[in-house]
């Protein structure tokens, strides 16, 4: 594992390359992130991306995606990977968003995680990037590349996360999540990545490195 004096620089470095990291997923509200987010799971942004902007034209509400319905709902989303059972979730979460949450998204985990299609990976998402909460959402990006900087040797996602909530400073825990997926995304790639690029490859004990 990596030292606490390693990690800084880590971070530090990290930080300095991208001081404001942010999600690529497009949205303009609470909701619209919620929905996102939820479109993203096993999914690209990019994929998200183009089909969002359409859906949110005519529907980014609770009441107004149930207005349009599963099927036209699916219409929309069509492009995206699982997307059958994504619109069965979307509908179900929006008609408990209604029913129990005045049509607003919850801010605690809990209720976030009562909503169908809404597991700890998402419900890290929403706490961290729409109400400024220190969680660390772990996908496949973050699960690689925390292993191959030595920030965790955990075997499951939330192995991972409990180990990063311990390693990661404070100051530095609100961004880490954005800064890691961002460096998977681009840089440590999984089969082919992108060592000679990498403004960490001296803290890196990565053994198989691509030179």
């Amino acid at each position: 594992m990596a030292t606490t004096n390693i990690v800084n620089a880590i971070f530090k470095r990290l930080k300095t390359q991208n001081p404001h990291p942010a999600t690529e997923l497009v949205y303009h509200s609470h909701f619209e992130l919620l929905i996102a987010v939820m479109l993203s799971a096993q999914a690209t942004d990019k994929s998200v991306n183009l089909a969002t902007p359409k859906l949110f034209k005519v529907a980014n509400t609770p009441e107004q995606i149930l207005a349009l319905g599963e099927t036209q709902l699916k219409t929309y989303i069509k492009t995206i990977g699982l997307f059958n059972s994504k619109a069965k979730n979307i509908i179900k979460t929006c008609e408990l968003l209604v029913q129990n949450f005045n049509s607003t998204v919850p801010n605690t985990r809990a209720a976030l995680e009562s909503l169908p299609g809404v597991g700890r990976k998402t419900a890290n998402v929403i706490l961290n990037t729409a109400f400024g909460a220190a969680t660390i959402a772990v996908d496949t990006h973050i699960f690689r590349v925390a292993q191959r900087l030595g920030l965790a040797q955990g075997t499951t996602p939330l192995a991972v996360e409990m180990q990063l909530e311990q390693i990661i400073p404070k100051t530095y825990k609100r961004d880490a999540h954005h800064w890691l997926i961002l460096h998977g995304r681009y840089i440590c790639k999984a089969i082919k990545p992108k060592c000679y690029e990498c403004f960490l490859i001296d803290l890196c004990p990565f053994p198989n490195k691509q030179i």
